[in-house]
């Protein structure tokens, strides 16, 4: 499924945010209030959205701190730079290389690269902003992924908008949802995410200036994270087509859909570098039977693209959902940021 919400509660997914409103609509149906004017596919697709929506409400612990790390993927170099005890998500590094973009409670927040805090990003009225977000390679837009509230589907409400960097009025990219922004094309005029579309979610992309969806798999199970690399040649993604969660790549009008990863791993959001010569993804250590929760044995691990051979980055901590969502590569290709969590309520702890 696409990912986590950015509020507190944090499910697995961003469907929290109309949980509430599913609720009303199955409980005046039940009730006989209101005739539904869906068909029963659709209401069994909200009944199970609510059920895992309650489900993964417990993911994250109450005692939980969030470190903001910067690793050298050539020496493998970890710096934290902010531990809070709160939880934040999912970072962007900026184009001019000087700070950072997280997200938490529904805002967008910078944080410079010796860890102060900058303030919060001006999003006008998008108040509920999802962990989906990134800036466009020039770094002159942000594009974001909002909870919309004007809509709804059972698969969330989440919609790409774009907007200055600097901060302002959001104007919307995508008008059919749910959206889940991944990726933006070197020369600005596409961006891609993964969707759902009649019950199934794929990876798709829209012209900044025409608006045109253009769908670009539709192989069977969840197709995600898809993110152009910095030539423009490739667009790479997740899917579990087999049955397990791998890194594959396909052309930017979805031919050549490849499989690059083969082991035992569940494998998220591959991020491409800035060389073309590498992409650095999240692997789960278990399987997750095609989810990516929150508050798992995770590790970074880096692919070459060329040789198809990958090696670990970090060893194995405590993540997941939040972690590594979206790009996150240095302007010079030598680091890479993510978010590890320490959960002061496990037992044992002693960090």
């Amino acid at each position: 499924m696409p990912n986590v919400s950015s509020t507190n509660i944090i499910p697995r997914n961003h469907f929290a945010q109309s949980l509430l409103h599913k609720f009303e609509v199955l409980y005046y149906i039940c009730c006989g209030y209101i005739q539904p004017t869906i068909d029963m596919k659709q209401i069994c697709l909200w009944i199970f959205f609510v059920f895992i929506s309650l489900t993964s409400l417990a993911q994250v612990p109450q005692n939980l701190e969030s470190e903001l790390v910067l690793l050298n993927v050539k020496t493998g170099k970890e710096t934290v730079i902010l531990r809070e005890k709160r939880h934040f998500e999912a970072p962007n590094w900026s184009r001019d290389g000087k700070f950072l973009v997280i997200n938490a409670d529904g805002k967008l927040e910078r944080v410079s690269v010796k860890g102060k805090k900058l303030g919060i990003i001006d999003t006008g009225f998008a108040d509920q902003c999802n962990n989906d977000h990134g800036l466009t390679l020039d770094g002159k837009w942000l594009i974001i992924s909002y909870n919309d509230p004007n809509v709804t589907s059972p698969g969330g409400n989440s919609r790409v908008y774009m907007l200055p960097a600097a901060g302002g009025v959001p104007r919307l990219i995508t008008g059919n949802f749910p959206s889940y922004w991944h990726g933006v094309s070197p020369d600005n005029r596409w961006v891609t995410y993964c969707a759902m579309r009649n019950g199934e979610w794929d990876v798709y992309k829209t012209n900044f200036f025409t608006d045109e969806e253009v769908q670009l798999t539709e192989a069977e199970g969840l197709d995600d994270g898809p993110e152009y690399s910095y030539d423009g040649q490739w667009i790479y993604f997740n899917s579990h087509r087999t049955g397990r969660m791998h890194v594959y790549r396909m052309r930017p009008d979805g031919s050549e859909q490849t499989q690059l990863t083969f082991d035992n791993y569940d494998n998220w959001f591959p991020h491409p570098s800035p060389d073309n010569r590498s992409v650095v993804y999240i692997a789960y250590v278990e399987d997750q039977q095609g989810e990516h929760p929150f508050g798992k044995d995770v590790k970074l691990r880096l692919l070459d693209v060329e040789t198809k051979e990958s090696r670990d980055l970090t060893p194995v901590f405590y993540g997941g959902q939040g972690t590594f969502n979206v790009h996150s590569w240095s302007p010079d290709g030598n680091r890479v940021a993510f978010v590890r969590y320490i959960n002061k309520d496990e037992k044992g702890f002693s960090k």
